[in-house]
């Protein structure tokens, strides 16, 4: 009887102890989002940053770099099922956009989507790791969508178009 009144004890002091930790957890994540910091979404630059400088030629042969660029740029790899996903989406909103507003960056062997983007958007194809635009970006996930603007500055991050206040680019089309 001791034994079980001990392992009882035991039992909810270990519960008041996790308790503590979600609750000061929760602490953190609050204060976190109030500062506008969010370490769970995966891009390194956000509104406001400004890419690194690339220089880079699409399939087409038109040089593309950081002083030209504004519009949507998206990161697309071969094998993600995420990025086929959102390829139709990305390709209707690139034709309204015009395809001087949009850049496209493969990253990997997957011609398929090279062909679905090159009639709508500047594609650059690269290594699997998107190369040098996706280290200007400092991006490593995808897909993954940023909305640059007239002063080469991000707008915004999103990983679906619905994400992006791209209304505005239309009239430049």
């Amino acid at each position: 009887m001791v034994y079980l009144a001990a392992a009882v004890v035991l039992l909810g002091v270990l519960c008041l102890l996790n308790l503590l930790l979600t609750i000061g957890i929760l602490r953190r994540l609050r204060a976190d989002a109030a500062q506008g910091h969010n370490p769970g979404l995966p891009f390194d630059l956000g509104p406001g940053s400004a890419p690194g400088e690339f220089t880079e030629v699409t399939t087409a042969g038109e040089p593309v770099s950081h002083d030209t660029l504004s519009g949507v740029v998206g990161f697309f790899s071969a094998g993600c099922e995420a990025c086929h996903t959102l390829l139709p989406s990305f390709v209707e909103h690139a034709r309204e956009l015009g395809r001087d507003n949009v850049l496209a960056v493969v990253g990997g062997d997957d011609q398929e989507t090279v062909d679905a983007l090159t009639p709508v958007a500047r594609v650059v194809t690269a290594e699997l790791d998107g190369g040098p635009v996706a280290r200007a970006f400092k991006n490593t996930w995808t897909p993954a969508l940023y909305l640059v603007g007239d002063d080469h500055r991000i707008v915004a991050t999103g990983a679906r178009m619905e994400e992006l206040p791209v209304r505005h680019l239309a009239g430049r089309a």
